[in-house]
């Protein structure tokens, strides 16, 4: 189901709490609501959708993927940029890096870790931020 996106900041702000598989209809409804929204976002955190829990959804311009309790164990090669956020208005800079190693788990609790880089390792941490609290 297509879902509305949430723009109140102090909801935004409240960390995730860890997703299960239980969570799956919620990572559902986040990839459905990011494919409405393909033109204008490639990335979205289910509490963008009303839901504080950690499963961030995002396309990598080939196919959309989903992650469960995403965490970031590496990092590297930091650079400054701007983004924008459908939650929000306008761009903000930001500090990212170039690449990194991402543990999350699928939806049936199976741990996976894997390397991005690139515009797609930019959205997932824009991603990680927001089930940490942490806006643009």
């Amino acid at each position: 189901m297509v879902r509305a996106i949430v723009r109140d900041q102090f909801f935004l702000r409240i960390p995730s709490r860890p997703a299960t598989a239980a969570d799956a209809p919620v990572a559902d409804d986040l990839l459905d609501t990011l494919h409405a929204n393909a033109e204008r976002c490639v990335g979205m955190a289910a509490n963008m959708i009303g839901e504080s829990v950690r499963i961030i959804a995002l396309s990598d311009g080939e196919r959309l993927m989903e992650m469960f309790n995403p965490v970031i164990i590496k990092r590297d090669g930091p650079f400054d940029c701007e983004e924008g956020c459908l939650s929000l208005d306008g761009v903000r800079p930001v500090r990212r890096y170039r690449s990194i190693k991402v543990q999350w788990q699928t939806r049936d609790m199976k741990p996976r870790v894997k390397s991005f880089a690139g515009f797609t390792a930019q959205i997932i941490q824009h991603e990680v931020d927001h089930l940490s609290g942490i806006l643009i």
